[in-house]
């Protein structure tokens, strides 16, 4: 008898929540029950799920019982506070914050690139930052073959990386400039950030808060996680995070130095149509290359504009787009989900 597997997810009516019911409803793996968790004023709301009708639960210390896998995307805090309670009473957690990535003890997975890190994890297993997620996925066919000296990464990211409160303003602002209004922002850069900037036709170049150091946060996950992930501590890493007015959708300007030399680009082509989770779209005699618009929606990273550094013989530039609330975030956990059934780690 095939065995059916119960699932927990935090945050269900969430932006992303929403999407990790959408793409487990269809990712293959047998459920059994299935629990769908949220902050106690979506208590009761009622979601379809394979034909059934489920109703949300809030979210307590008590939730987990009987749950294999829960997958967690309700802000750092919340995880903080319930993942404890779960991995105690057997689940293992998939969580989508920032609050346990940088734990040396918590594996950082992107199945393309370190799926065998998941036998490592005591519970927990961290999903990468969104920005993150789809640079290593499209980096890592390359590291592979060519090895890998430096990473410069430039993004151009989508307001749903902030919330729906980021996208709420985003079509506020739009159309009150539009009608020749006034605009009040309130939630770019940071949500609760002393100053605030417009985003519709703007771009603003700092997503969360900075460091001392200068850099965002935001660009220091991209620094860091990017080492783990790839478990190359000396890795040169360089990111600028930029917010642009597009809903969805994350793009990323890539240089990078290869440790080989002879690399061309038609074989770093064939190693990306090669790469699973990776889509090559690169004909620039036919204007064809990866825009966010074409992205919304697909569960792939798209990479074009390969081109060689016209100055050092081991530097190539690529274009790295995807769907964030999907590759960035659900997708990825359902398929770290599917790995953990696959592999037989789930007890």
């Amino acid at each position: 008898m095939e065995r059916k597997y119960n699932f927990a997810i935090v945050g269900a009516t969430g932006a992303v929540g929403e999407r990790m019911i959408s793409t487990l409803e269809t990712a293959g793996i047998p459920i059994g029950e299935i629990k769908l968790l949220s902050s106690k004023r979506s208590e009761g709301k009622k979601i379809l799920f394979q034909g059934k009708t489920v109703t949300v639960e809030e979210a307590t210390e008590n939730s987990f019982e009987g749950i294999d896998i829960a997958l967690f995307s309700a802000g750092g805090d919340v995880s903080k506070w319930l993942i404890p309670h779960a991995v105690k009473a057997g689940a293992i957690c998939v969580d989508n914050t920032s609050a346990y990535r940088m734990d040396s003890n918590v594996p950082l997975v992107v199945p393309e690139v370190n799926e065998d890190a998941l036998f490592k994890h005591n519970g927990i297993i961290a999903n990468p930052n969104c920005s993150t997620i789809q640079m290593v996925a499209a980096l890592e066919p390359i590291r592979k073959t060519y090895g890998l000296k430096k990473v410069v990464v430039s993004t151009y990211q989508a307001v749903s990386g902030a919330g729906v409160a980021a996208i709420d303003e985003l079509d506020r602002q739009t159309k009150s400039i539009l009608a020749g209004e006034s605009v009040k922002p309130g939630v770019l850069p940071v949500k609760k950030g002393l100053k605030h900037h417009q985003i519709a036709f703007n771009c603003i170049p700092q997503i969360d808060v900075f460091h001392e150091n200068g850099y965002t946060l935001e660009e220091l996950k991209m620094i860091n996680e990017t080492k783990k992930i790839m478990e190359m501590p000396d890795l040169h890493v360089a990111a600028t995070c930029v917010r642009l007015p597009i809903a969805t959708g994350h793009s990323e300007s890539v240089y990078i130095e290869v440790e080989k030399l002879g690399a061309t680009v038609s074989e770093i082509h064939q190693l990306l149509k090669d790469a699973p989770g990776v889509v090559l779209v690169d004909e620039p005699e036919n204007h064809a290359y990866p825009m966010p618009v074409d992205a919304v929606g697909c569960n792939d990273v798209f990479v074009g504009r390969v081109r060689k550094d016209l100055d050092n013989p081991r530097g190539f530039h690529l274009w790295v787009v995807s769907d964030n609330l999907l590759k960035g975030a659900a997708w990825n956990s359902v398929q770290i989900a599917q790995s953990l059934v696959k592999k037989g780690i789930v007890k």
